[in-house]
């Protein structure tokens, strides 16, 4: 990796946004938040995103989604340079052999940014965004700055949990969601309900958690609740095995939380260490920061994933 390198996205408005009397307020609150992934991680990538209005629901993604081998994937976490004691402990929690240890296949699925930072070449086809994310902006607070209503979401946390899963963690971090037997994504394999105990399946009544030390320690939980929300969003709704979620409010949480204003924190900055990718200085203290984790009440809305399924890519 060259000196000072670090993550570039590329961002697309759509007709939608530049046409919206409001378009300098919402591509300047994107544009903050792209600045401070940008800051955050290390890798010499570039991404490219479409970002569009849309009248429903509150955020979603649709990315492009490649393939590799999990030996070639647990081969390219172990060849990383100067990792973090998180990566390290991770993957000495994973075994080197053929298939995954979540359900035995022999692949794993992310996308292409991911790939591209530990060596592979998944690119989107020709003149195709790596990921398009859709925002309901008729219902969030386009800026930090100024009035704000209490009922709206925050543009920046809902465009940030978006911008994190076109880079691989969030929804596309599972694959749970297809079924139980395909290939499994990344941060499926620091999915735990109890110490050396994987967790891979779709009921309700299970509390899994993420822990990159074979589940001995829970970092914080993951979304459990099915019907269409994000398997590897944090469970911030209510989990059935506890009656209680985590809190404080977190950019990745699966549902929205209005009235809140959640910036990128410690349990974001760790996921991205261990799936694979490289952190700057500040990325690395902010990994190394604490984020409690505490009972809290169910929030209100999904923030929803769109997956297309792209072509398979081997790391090398």
């Amino acid at each position: 990796m060259p000196a000072n390198a670090s993550l570039t996205i590329n961002p697309t408005f759509a007709s939608n946004i530049t046409s919206d009397p409001n378009a300098a307020t919402i591509e300047s609150s994107i544009n903050a938040d792209i600045a401070t992934i940008d800051s955050y991680i290390a890798n010499d990538v570039t991404v490219n995103i479409t970002f569009q209005e849309t009248s429903s629901g509150l955020g979603g993604s649709s990315s492009f989604i490649y393939g590799a081998s999990y030996n070639s994937y647990y081969l390219a976490l172990q060849s990383r340079q100067n990792q973090s004691s998180y990566a390290t402990a991770a993957v000495a929690s994973l075994p080197n052999q053929a298939n995954n240890p979540v359900n035995g296949n022999a692949n794993i699925n992310s996308v292409g940014p991911l790939f591209r930072a530990l060596g592979g070449a998944a690119n989107p086809p020709g003149g195709q965004p790596d990921t398009t994310i859709s925002l309901n902006t008729s219902i969030m607070n386009l800026s930090r700055s100024g009035a704000q209503n209490s009922s709206f979401y925050d543009l920046q946390a809902v465009a940030m949990h978006e911008i994190d899963e076109a880079l691989g963690i969030g929804g596309t971090g599972s694959s749970l969601a297809g079924g139980t037997t395909g290939p499994v994504g990344p941060l499926d394999l620091f999915r735990y309900n109890a110490p050396g105990g994987r967790s891979y399946s779709q009921g309700t009544t299970i509390a899994p958690y993420f822990s990159v030390n074979g589940g001995n320690t829970a970092l914080v939980h993951f979304n459990q609740a099915g019907g269409g929300s994000d398997y590897s969003d944090w469970g911030n709704g209510v989990i059935p095995a506890q009656g209680a979620g985590n809190t404080p409010a977190q950019v990745q949480d699966a549902f929205g939380a209005p009235g809140t204003q959640p910036n990128l924190g410690a349990n974001e900055m760790i996921a991205f260490d261990v799936v694979g990718y490289d952190l700057t200085s500040a990325g690395t203290a902010l990994e190394f920061s604490a984020v409690p984790e505490t009972g809290g009440s169910p929030a209100l809305m999904c923030v929803g994933l769109i997956v297309a399924v792209a072509a398979y890519s081997k790391l090398h």
